[in-house]
Protein backbone atom coordinates (compact mmCIF):
# COMPACT_ATOMS: atom_id res chain seq x y z
CA UNK A 1 0.00 0.00 0.00
CA UNK A 2 0.50 3.83 -0.81
CA UNK A 3 -0.02 6.59 1.33
CA UNK A 4 -3.03 8.23 -0.06
CA UNK A 5 -1.29 11.66 0.61
CA UNK A 6 2.44 11.69 0.06
CA UNK A 7 2.53 8.24 -1.95
CA UNK A 8 5.05 6.46 0.13
CA UNK A 9 5.12 2.90 0.69
CA UNK A 10 3.42 2.40 3.69
CA UNK A 11 5.49 -0.94 5.66
CA UNK A 12 3.24 -2.30 7.92
CA UNK A 13 5.19 -3.14 11.70
CA UNK A 14 4.28 -6.93 12.08
CA UNK A 15 4.22 -7.95 16.49
CA UNK A 16 2.87 -10.23 18.51
CA UNK A 17 -0.62 -8.10 18.48
CA UNK A 18 -0.81 -8.47 14.82
CA UNK A 19 1.30 -11.21 14.12
CA UNK A 20 -1.66 -13.77 13.63
CA UNK A 21 -4.59 -10.99 12.20
CA UNK A 22 -5.68 -10.62 8.62
CA UNK A 23 -3.65 -7.47 7.61
CA UNK A 24 -5.73 -4.39 7.32
CA UNK A 25 -5.66 -1.87 4.70
CA UNK A 26 -3.45 1.35 5.69
CA UNK A 27 -4.35 4.21 3.80
CA UNK A 28 -2.06 6.89 5.43
CA UNK A 29 2.15 6.82 6.37
CA UNK A 30 3.03 7.65 9.72
CA UNK A 31 4.80 10.94 8.66
CA UNK A 32 1.42 12.23 7.22
CA UNK A 33 -0.63 10.74 9.91
CA UNK A 34 1.43 12.48 12.78
CA UNK A 35 0.83 15.67 10.83
CA UNK A 36 -2.63 15.31 11.78
CA UNK A 37 -3.02 16.66 15.12
CA UNK A 38 -6.13 15.56 17.42
CA UNK A 39 -7.65 18.04 19.61
CA UNK A 40 -7.14 16.89 23.23
CA UNK A 41 -8.02 19.57 24.81
CA UNK A 42 -8.93 21.40 27.75
CA UNK A 43 -11.16 23.12 25.73
CA UNK A 44 -14.28 25.31 25.26
CA UNK A 45 -17.27 22.08 26.42
CA UNK A 46 -19.55 23.76 23.91
CA UNK A 47 -18.06 24.10 20.77
CA UNK A 48 -14.18 22.54 21.42
CA UNK A 49 -12.00 25.82 20.81
CA UNK A 50 -8.90 25.29 22.49
CA UNK A 51 -8.56 27.29 25.54
CA UNK A 52 -6.47 27.37 28.64
CA UNK A 53 -9.24 26.08 30.70
CA UNK A 54 -12.45 24.76 30.44
CA UNK A 55 -14.59 27.73 30.87
CA UNK A 56 -17.08 28.75 27.76
CA UNK A 57 -15.38 30.55 25.23
CA UNK A 58 -16.85 34.24 24.32
CA UNK A 59 -18.37 33.09 21.43
CA UNK A 60 -20.64 30.57 22.86
CA UNK A 61 -21.59 32.95 25.71
CA UNK A 62 -22.47 35.24 22.66
CA UNK A 63 -25.07 32.81 21.22
CA UNK A 64 -26.62 32.08 24.91
CA UNK A 65 -27.44 28.52 23.75
CA UNK A 66 -29.70 29.44 20.91
CA UNK A 67 -29.26 27.05 18.55
CA UNK A 68 -26.44 24.19 18.95
CA UNK A 69 -26.31 22.31 22.27
CA UNK A 70 -22.75 21.56 21.52
CA UNK A 71 -20.10 20.57 18.86
CA UNK A 72 -17.05 18.14 19.10
CA UNK A 73 -14.17 18.51 16.69
CA UNK A 74 -11.51 15.96 15.86
CA UNK A 75 -8.38 17.65 14.20
CA UNK A 76 -6.82 21.17 14.88
CA UNK A 77 -6.68 23.34 11.55
CA UNK A 78 -2.92 23.51 10.65
CA UNK A 79 -0.98 24.00 7.92
CA UNK A 80 -0.92 20.19 6.40
CA UNK A 81 -4.95 19.63 7.03
CA UNK A 82 -5.32 23.38 5.49
CA UNK A 83 -3.52 22.16 2.04
CA UNK A 84 -5.58 17.79 2.15
CA UNK A 85 -9.07 19.80 2.41
CA UNK A 86 -7.96 21.99 -0.33
CA UNK A 87 -7.55 19.20 -2.67
CA UNK A 88 -10.44 17.09 -0.81
CA UNK A 89 -13.01 19.46 -0.52
CA UNK A 90 -12.50 22.52 -3.77
CA UNK A 91 -10.63 20.07 -5.97
CA UNK A 92 -12.74 17.37 -5.88
CA UNK A 93 -10.56 14.31 -4.93
CA UNK A 94 -12.93 12.34 -2.76
CA UNK A 95 -11.28 9.19 -1.61
CA UNK A 96 -9.02 11.52 0.54
CA UNK A 97 -11.88 11.19 2.57
CA UNK A 98 -10.39 7.67 3.87
CA UNK A 99 -7.17 9.80 5.29
CA UNK A 100 -10.00 10.79 8.14
CA UNK A 101 -12.40 7.48 8.44
CA UNK A 102 -9.87 5.75 11.19
CA UNK A 103 -9.99 8.87 13.66
CA UNK A 104 -13.49 9.93 12.60
CA UNK A 105 -15.25 6.90 13.72
CA UNK A 106 -13.13 6.26 17.17
CA UNK A 107 -13.79 9.84 18.64
CA UNK A 108 -17.64 9.28 17.43
CA UNK A 109 -17.65 6.58 19.51
CA UNK A 110 -16.86 8.27 22.56
CA UNK A 111 -20.12 10.83 22.15
CA UNK A 112 -22.98 10.32 24.17
CA UNK A 113 -25.13 9.90 21.14
CA UNK A 114 -28.72 8.00 21.56
CA UNK A 115 -29.55 5.52 18.83
CA UNK A 116 -32.60 7.20 18.41
CA UNK A 117 -30.72 10.25 16.98
CA UNK A 118 -31.21 11.81 13.21
CA UNK A 119 -27.97 12.03 11.45
CA UNK A 120 -28.03 15.13 9.19
CA UNK A 121 -24.69 16.43 7.34
CA UNK A 122 -25.38 19.69 6.27
CA UNK A 123 -26.39 20.58 2.46
CA UNK A 124 -24.82 22.01 0.04
CA UNK A 125 -26.89 24.12 -2.55
CA UNK A 126 -27.83 22.68 -6.10
CA UNK A 127 -24.97 24.82 -7.23
CA UNK A 128 -22.35 24.17 -5.07
CA UNK A 129 -23.09 20.56 -5.37
CA UNK A 130 -23.09 20.49 -8.87
CA UNK A 131 -19.62 22.59 -9.16
CA UNK A 132 -17.94 20.02 -6.38
CA UNK A 133 -19.37 16.66 -7.79
CA UNK A 134 -20.21 15.70 -3.60
CA UNK A 135 -21.04 16.89 -0.61
CA UNK A 136 -17.97 16.26 2.17
CA UNK A 137 -20.09 16.25 5.10
CA UNK A 138 -22.23 13.27 3.39
CA UNK A 139 -18.82 11.84 2.87
CA UNK A 140 -17.96 11.77 6.67
CA UNK A 141 -21.59 10.96 7.69
CA UNK A 142 -21.49 7.42 5.43
CA UNK A 143 -19.25 6.22 8.04
CA UNK A 144 -21.81 6.92 11.04
CA UNK A 145 -24.45 4.32 11.76
CA UNK A 146 -27.23 6.37 12.49
CA UNK A 147 -30.42 6.50 10.68
CA UNK A 148 -30.00 9.75 8.25
CA UNK A 149 -32.66 12.48 7.74
CA UNK A 150 -32.82 14.72 4.94
CA UNK A 151 -34.07 18.00 6.84
CA UNK A 152 -32.38 20.98 5.55
CA UNK A 153 -31.84 22.55 1.84
CA UNK A 154 -29.62 25.44 1.37
CA UNK A 155 -29.61 28.26 -0.70
CA UNK A 156 -26.53 29.28 -2.95
CA UNK A 157 -24.61 31.53 -1.78
CA UNK A 158 -20.96 33.08 -1.80
CA UNK A 159 -18.32 30.40 0.04
CA UNK A 160 -17.91 30.60 3.31
CA UNK A 161 -14.04 30.66 3.06
CA UNK A 162 -14.23 33.88 0.95
CA UNK A 163 -15.93 35.75 3.81
CA UNK A 164 -14.50 37.53 6.66
CA UNK A 165 -15.22 36.63 10.17
CA UNK A 166 -17.60 39.41 10.41
CA UNK A 167 -19.11 38.70 7.28
CA UNK A 168 -19.53 35.12 8.30
CA UNK A 169 -21.38 36.18 12.01
CA UNK A 170 -23.84 38.75 9.97
CA UNK A 171 -25.15 36.36 7.26
CA UNK A 172 -28.34 35.73 6.89
CA UNK A 173 -29.55 31.81 7.90
CA UNK A 174 -29.51 30.13 4.12
CA UNK A 175 -31.14 27.22 5.05
CA UNK A 176 -34.65 25.90 4.92
CA UNK A 177 -36.51 22.83 6.31
CA UNK A 178 -37.67 19.91 4.66
CA UNK A 179 -39.51 18.13 7.34
CA UNK A 180 -40.40 18.50 11.29
CA UNK A 181 -39.09 16.58 13.56
CA UNK A 182 -38.81 15.57 17.05
CA UNK A 183 -35.64 13.58 18.17
CA UNK A 184 -32.55 14.31 19.03
CA UNK A 185 -30.31 15.20 16.02
CA UNK A 186 -26.31 15.22 14.93
CA UNK A 187 -24.88 17.54 12.80
CA UNK A 188 -22.38 16.59 10.48
CA UNK A 189 -20.18 19.18 8.79
CA UNK A 190 -16.12 19.17 7.88
CA UNK A 191 -14.47 22.60 10.12
CA UNK A 192 -16.18 24.40 12.75
CA UNK A 193 -14.90 28.43 12.37
CA UNK A 194 -17.60 30.65 13.81
CA UNK A 195 -20.37 28.09 14.14
CA UNK A 196 -22.40 30.50 12.08
CA UNK A 197 -23.28 28.09 9.72
CA UNK A 198 -23.75 25.00 12.73
CA UNK A 199 -25.89 27.60 14.93
CA UNK A 200 -28.08 28.48 11.63
CA UNK A 201 -28.84 25.03 11.18
CA UNK A 202 -29.83 24.28 14.54
CA UNK A 203 -32.34 27.02 15.00
CA UNK A 204 -34.28 26.00 12.38
CA UNK A 205 -34.45 22.17 13.72
CA UNK A 206 -34.90 23.68 17.07
CA UNK A 207 -38.51 25.44 15.66
CA UNK A 208 -39.03 22.34 13.74
CA UNK A 209 -39.46 20.40 16.99
CA UNK A 210 -35.92 18.72 17.42
CA UNK A 211 -35.65 18.34 21.03
CA UNK A 212 -31.77 18.78 20.82
CA UNK A 213 -29.43 19.35 18.62
CA UNK A 214 -25.59 18.47 18.20
CA UNK A 215 -22.76 18.79 15.80
CA UNK A 216 -19.53 16.61 15.15
CA UNK A 217 -17.20 17.85 13.35
CA UNK A 218 -13.74 16.73 11.46
CA UNK A 219 -11.87 20.21 12.32
CA UNK A 220 -11.75 22.90 14.94
CA UNK A 221 -10.77 26.42 12.88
Amino acid sequence: MHCLWCDAEIIKEVNWNNLFKLPEDEVICQGCKEQMVLIQGPTCPQCSREMDSEDICEDCVRWGGAGLDWNVSLYKYNDFLKEVVAKWKYRGDYVLVDLFMEDFKKRFETLRVSEETILVPVPLSDERMVERGFNQSEALANALPLQRGNLLSRIHSEKQSKKSRRDRMTTENPFSLNASISKPVLLIDDIYTTGRTLQHAAHLLKEAGASTVFSYTLIRG
